[in-house]
Parts: C-alpha cells; structure tokens; sequence
C-alpha cells in the first residue's frame, strides 16, 4: 500500500466527500491501518469541522488507530493463538 493518492482525489478542484473517504477506509487492516490513516487525515485537513467527510473521516481515523494498535484476532473456533498487537511490540 502506497502512501501515493488518486490525481483527481487531491486535485483543488474536487469536493471531497464521505464516499472518498469510504473508499480509502475499505480496505483497511490492521497492516495497512496506520497509512490509510494518514491518508484520510490529509484528504479531510482543509474542511470545516461540520462536514460531513471531515466527521466520517474522524470517525475512521479513531477506528484506524485502534486496528493499528489491536492487530487483528484470528478464529477462536480454529484455536489460534491471538496475534500480538503493536503496544505489544513497543516495550
């Protein structure tokens, strides 16, 4: 996953909106949470805290940060040990 974004998502001349951020925020995991993240944060930085996008993309960033910081759980039914989270990872 690349930090690089669609030309017509940055171009001045588009309005953003929740469906950009929608389509940034689908494909997240827990790998890839921290890039997205900053890439929703850059899309949404100049709107005005009321907008739409703006609170979508505020919302997901907090869902990202968690992802991040959670990793991911595998199946309790395949008895899989849980996978570490980042926290785990920062002592």
């Amino acid at each position: 996953m690349s930090q690089a974004e669609h030309p017509d998502r940055i171009s001045a001349a588009h309005a953003v909106t929740v469906e950009d951020v929608r389509q940034l925020m689908g494909a997240s995991t827990p790998h890839f949470a921290l890039q997205l993240r900053e890439r929703i944060r850059r899309l949404i930085r100049e709107l005005p805290a009321e907008h739409p996008a703006r609170v979508e993309g505020e919302r997901e960033i907090a869902r990202l940060n968690g992802l991040a910081r959670a990793g991911e759980v595998r199946g309790g039914d395949a008895d899989m040990a849980t996978l570490a989270s980042v926290a785990d990872d920062a002592a």
